[in-house]
């Protein structure tokens, strides 16, 4: 039960939305079996099952209205029946496609396979129809490897090529797409079963017909022998989270939990920041202020508001002003720039007719705003009200009329509990580190900063980690258990950096220090991205050595230089964004990362990576190539104002050496330039607009 808590701890304090009905297996289903029914499209969901057979975790998202992808973590034999040599922990990823939509008549259509990467323990496919009449919800599906284990008719695939009559059943390390056996097999099982819904009570209850007779879990002794046939009742106490408890196999009582969000629903706009800086705190000078009287008024109400305005300059006709402008508070860049222009409402003299904001992200002018006041001598009543925002490139501001000097050196200092949650590693579904972590981001001038993190452990539970690293790699991540346990308190990171435009289009950040946990040296990371185009390149080239596993100042002997060439591009389909770097990793060894992210303007993000390079997956070992999913929640969602901080996290099926790179370095300016992209400001420009 404490490894339950731990699991959830990360999800805690999320907000939830509508749930689909919840299967063990963490995919849209039944009790063990799938359904054809899927969550709403960005539906991200979190579950755990237990019951003899296995204590399953699993993470669930709804990618596009048409396909759901799980990551399900297994524990087999979870209460050690005596007699029973199963203890497999095994990992899986499983995907469902809809077929066919739900018609008045006609049935939902969905296909799946169970175990597209994983060792073969799940291993299944199927075909399956849900129609709904009145509450009851009723599936019948067909299914092949384990679903087709109590056998009903032969495989009509074998028809089409002779190949799909055999089926291997060897498990192996995972990793690796078993091609020839999806669908395969010579006979194909029959599943089904039905939901009815006591609308009043949020309670379904369920019963079940299962094709999988568990052949793997009897022969190892874990259960004696399994009914086909399972009933149970599920409970949605509130909106997004569900309680179940059922009877399997006629011999195996379980229960499972699930919560789940919608990482799409549309941000609020929240009416106060987090934290409200001290007017005029920073700003230390301002100069030409008495050219325009009005700017240090609005420098002093944009300050309170999360912002710094650093420069201003008016047209020669006084009848446009352009601003250059960062915003520090707002995760929503359209809210940021809402309530500047309603600040600017208040304090620009009428005969101004149009503002342009340039947005400046830690010295990189990507994108700029421009907007045809509606409040001044001329307010144009005519044009509807996304009209009055056009995204125009963005540069620096010449010889401007109005300059805010601020302090330099400034420094920010901050401290908050944080936890590091490592899910689903080959021997425990989570592992947790309870710390202080406390941070300084000094403003050096320049768009220079130095930044620092340095974590004080409270609590945790490290030490139990009895995994080495066994790889024929240099061991450039596999040693991160060593970091873990002699560097639980320690520098996490010193490094300075910089970034800026060198001209339109073409932006770079380079840094130099103790860059991550495990890796200090310098770099630096360019990337040409032409305005409003869905298509960006990048280049970067970085010099490391390895960190002492103390996370001290002291390093060890290893050293490497890595790069990549990168291709992005922001396709016009879900907020899905995809990249692919090729280069030397961390090990020195040559290939190339494939990446797909769906990035929310509400900032909410969730993808998938895989790399493959010239390391075999013998030499690789377990796992055959690096890969795995990440998640970025934002904060902003959870407490009670405006903040731009995040939760991020990446969840691999294992950690090897082969395909590693720097964490947080080399390929991360497009994606951080992402608020400011055009695709984004424009999907929000009446949100920017004052009073719409």
């Amino acid at each position: 039960m404490n490894q339950v808590l731990k699991f959830f701890t990360v999800f805690a304090c999320l907000s939830v939305a509508s749930v689909a009905p919840a299967a063990d297996f963490g995919t849209t289903g039944l009790i063990d079996i799938p359904s054809a029914r899927m969550m709403d499209d960005g539906e991200f969901k979190i579950a755990m099952s237990r019951q003899t057979v296995a204590d399953i975790y699993s993470l669930n998202y709804q990618v596009t209205p048409w396909l759901e992808s799980t990551f399900r973590y297994t524990i087999f034999n979870p209460d050690k029946v005596a007699g029973s040599g199963d203890g497999l922990f095994d990992r899986s990823y499983e995907v469902k496609l809809r077929l066919i939509r739900e018609r008045r008549i006609f049935p939902q259509v969905a296909i799946g396979i169970r175990d597209v990467l994983g060792t073969g323990a799940w291993g299944s496919e199927y075909l399956v129809a849900t129609k709904s009449i009145g509450a009851f919800d009723l599936t019948l599906g067909t299914g092949w490897g384990r679903l087709a284990e109590r056998d009903t008719f032969s495989n009509p695939l074998t028809s089409i090529a002779n190949s799909f009559e055999t089926r291997s059943a060897e498990t192996g390390r995972g990793g690796k797409v078993s091609f020839g056996n999806f669908f395969s097999g010579p006979e194909v099982g029959v599943f089904g079963g039905l939901s009815y819904e006591l609308e009043n009570w949020n309670t379904k209850l369920l019963v079940e017909y299962n094709s999988d007779s568990f052949q793997r879990e009897r022969r190892l002794g874990t259960i004696p022998d399994a009914s086909p046939v399972s009933y149970g009742v599920e409970w949605e106490p509130t909106p997004g989270f569900a309680l179940g408890i059922n009877r399997q196999q006629g011999n195996q009582t379980g229960f499972y939990i699930s919560a789940s969000l919608n990482t799409k629903n549309e941000a609020p706009r929240l009416s106060q920041n987090l934290v409200v800086p001290v007017s005029s705190n920073l700003a230390q000078e301002v100069v030409g202020a008495e050219l325009n009287n009005w700017y240090r008024n609005l420098l002093l109400d944009v300050e309170g508001a999360g912002m710094l305005l650093r420069a201003a300059s008016i047209s020669s006709d006084q009848k446009s002003v352009s601003f250059e402008l960062s915003n520090q508070q707002y995760n929503l860049m359209a809210d940021g720039i809402n309530r500047f222009l309603l600040l600017a409402e208040i304090h620009l003299p009428p005969q101004i007719e149009s503002i342009e904001i340039i947005l400046n992200e830690g010295g990189i002018r990507s994108n700029a705003i421009v907007y045809q006041r509606q409040f001044g001598d001329r307010p144009r009543t005519w044009l509807d009200a996304e009209d009055l925002i056009t995204i125009t490139p963005g540069s620096p501001l010449v010889n401007p009329s109005s300059v805010t000097r601020y302090r330099i050196p400034n420094v920010a200092f901050g401290a908050d509990l944080s936890t590091r949650l490592s899910l689903f590693d080959p021997d425990n579904p989570a592992r947790y580190q309870v710390m202080l972590k406390t941070t300084a981001a000094m403003d050096l001038g320049n768009y220079f900063s130095l930044f620092a993190s340095y974590n004080w452990d409270i609590d945790n539970d490290f030490d139990a980690i009895s995994r080495g690293a066994n790889s024929v790699l240099p061991h450039v991540r596999s040693d991160i258990a060593k970091y873990l346990k002699q560097g639980d308190t320690g520098l996490d990171s010193l490094y300075i950096q910089k970034k800026g435009n060198l001209g339109r289009d073409l932006y770079y950040r380079a840094y130099s220090g103790y860059l991550e946990e495990m890796y200090a040296g310098l770099g630096g990371e360019f990337l040409y991205s032409p305005f409003s185009s869905r298509l960006a390149f990048g280049l970067n080239l970085n010099w490391v050595k390895q960190r002492d596993y103390d996370k001290d100042f002291d390093l060890l002997d290893y050293s490497v230089v890595t790069g990549h060439v990168s291709a992005y591009w922001a396709t016009p389909w879900y907020n899905y964004d995809v990249a692919v770097h090729a280069g030397q990793y961390l090990a020195k060894d040559v290939g190339a990362t494939i990446e797909v992210r769906r990035t929310f303007d509400n900032g909410w993000m969730i993808g998938a990576f895989a790399t493959f390079t010239d390391v075999s997956a013998e030499d690789f070992g377990e796992g055959s190539f690096d890969k795995g999913i990440f998640f970025r929640v934002p904060l902003d969602q959870i407490l009670p104002g405006n903040t731009r901080a995040t939760y991020t996290n990446t969840i691999r099926s294992i950690q090897r050496d082969g395909g590693q790179a720097l964490n947080g370095f080399g390929t991360s300016l497009w994606y951080d330039l992402r608020p400011t992209r055009y695709d984004a400001l424009n999907n929000y420009k009446l949100r920017m607009v004052p009073g719409a």
